[in-house]
């Protein structure tokens, strides 16, 4: 019990205490870290060119949609731009048209691709994508938000090779074969392609798109 004690106030000297009230304390270690977002911005730029990345903006209630509008904006920490005077400032304003973000043309925006949908089916599907708005585009709401889109993807076959193949070696099946509908492929050459009549009719289905890909993807 004496040496346990004994211990106990040992260990207890060893505290580090301040010099003013004698109670114990911790250094605190100071940290630098970096925000994500500045190696997005430019420095010393124009405030109305930063990406929307690099500040926070006001909404403006009174903006009507598809009309242009002002909105009041302030860079964020760590951010440091300038004005048209070449005076750096931290508020600022930019204009812009007022709508949301899943409202503008397909081109301002990037949406994941689905490999997993037939696009040559009747109705044509849709799949669920995820779509991200470009750096300068400027809107309201969500930049990444969901979007029911149309199955639009290639495995790489291409319709005149296929056409091609259709006309020249298509008794034997080889444009099915190509196609990668392989049954087909085989049907065709045991049966010397329908004697000629299921040649001929694929050589129409290909040539009117009718007839695609077996992974149901589109031609280039």
């Amino acid at each position: 019990m004496t040496t346990e004690h004994s211990k106990q106030q040992f260990v207890s000297t060893k505290v580090v205490t301040s010099p003013s009230t004698s109670t114990p304390y911790t250094r605190a270690t100071e940290t630098t870290e970096i925000p994500s977002y500045v190696s997005k911005c430019p420095s010393n730029g124009l405030c109305s060119k930063l990406p929307p990345d690099c500040m926070t903006c006001t909404t403006n209630v009174s903006c009507v949609y598809g009309k242009p509008a002002t909105f009041d904006c302030k860079v964020k920490p760590q951010i440091h731009c300038v004005d048209q005077k070449n005076n750096q400032v931290e508020n600022f304003t930019i204009n812009m048209t007022c709508q949301f973000c899943w409202q503008l043309e397909p081109t301002d925006y990037v949406c994941t691709n689905s490999t997993n949908c037939m696009t040559v089916s009747c109705p044509r599907q849709r799949y669920n994508a995820t779509c991200t708005v470009h750096d300068h585009i400027h809107c309201l709401g969500k930049r990444v938000f969901p979007k029911m889109l149309y199955c639009n993807w290639t495995g790489g076959y291409k319709w005149s090779t296929a056409l091609a193949l259709s006309i020249t070696l298509g008794g034997f099946g080889a444009d099915r074969f190509y196609l990668g509908q392989w049954r087909e492929g085989l049907g065709k050459l045991f049966s010397f392609g329908g004697l000629g009549i299921w040649t001929l009719i694929d050589v129409l289905l290909i040539g009117v798109g009718y007839v695609g890909p077996a992974d149901g993807s589109l031609y280039i």
